[in-house]
């Protein structure tokens, strides 16, 4: 497997920001520029990264190219394609966005999320993606949330079925799916579930934590890794075992100490170093 973060850190240019990557145990990143951003600056870090053994994993989208507004939803879909023929370009493993919400909130958790009018829809958003795009060289993926679709192993395959593009694959935040006390209790076995339905088809993996807090109702709370209970060490070597140089990216955290400090925590969890 190959670590990584989703920040960026402090850096100057492409030279720096690849220097840090690097000195912090990186062997994976997250592309930290869009496809709005100069091409010659594009090339810069995409050199970089490559000079230094980086894998480039992810580009993100993190938009709502299910938004209810016409106007806004061409223009979501839009910056979709770029980034996912961004990727494409570059070499990167996948670009990676929601499958979107039906409601103010571009990420949000709404009943109507889950109807067959909406998943139907999906589908049709995520062809539309891949087609417009043209792209040889990357996948489109969906980071599964615990409240739109996919929801867990079995929903991401009746969705690649659904979907039927080759270049469509899976991203895996095996946290995010992590939403009721069977699969928070029996985590190796959801682990092993995860593995084998869609092993192949990951392209990365996000890597982070999860706690079950003290309340008379049952509410689990992301955390950095080592401040929950989930099984790390097994989740990544199960990854590593799918692939050598599986990505898995840690991310959500606020500072750039708080990655170097997580960082090193999971170094020392994973590789014993």
């Amino acid at each position: 497997m190959r670590l990584g973060t989703s920040s960026p850190l402090k850096h100057d240019s492409p030279e720096q920001w690849a220097k840090n990557q690097v000195e912090l145990g990186c062997r994976a990143v997250v592309f930290p520029l869009s496809a709005d951003d100069p091409e010659d600056t594009i090339k810069a870090y995409v050199e970089a990264a490559n000079a230094n053994d980086l894998l480039i994993a992810e580009v993100g989208i993190w938009r709502n190219a299910m938004a209810s507004e016409p106007d806004e939803r061409k223009a979501q879909r839009d910056y979709c394609v770029r980034q996912l023929q961004l990727a494409d370009r570059i070499g990167a493993r996948c670009a990676v966005n929601v499958a979107g919400a039906i409601g103010p909130r571009w990420d949000g958790h709404y009943k109507e999320n889950f109807t067959e009018e909406t998943r139907k829809h999906i589908v049709l958003m995520v062809r539309e993606i891949i087609d417009r795009s043209e792209i040889t060289n990357t996948c489109f993926t969906l980071e599964p949330m615990p409240w739109m679709v996919p929801t867990g192993p079995e929903d991401y395959v009746r969705l690649i079925e659904e979907v039927d593009r080759e270049h469509f694959a899976v991203h895996m935040d095996i946290i995010n799916m992590t939403n009721s006390f069977e699969r928070y209790y029996g985590a190796e076995a959801f682990v092993d579930r995860c593995a084998e339905l869609l092993g192949s088809r990951i392209r990365s993996c996000h890597i982070k934590d999860v706690h079950l807090k003290e309340e008379y109702t049952f509410q689990l709370e992301e955390c950095a890794p080592g401040k929950g209970e989930f099984p790390l060490r097994y989740y990544a070597e199960m990854m590593n075992g799918i692939d050598k140089d599986m990505p898995m990216i840690l991310e959500h955290l606020n500072t750039d100490a708080e990655y170097i400090h997580y960082m090193n925590y999971l170094k020392e969890v994973l590789y014993g170093i």
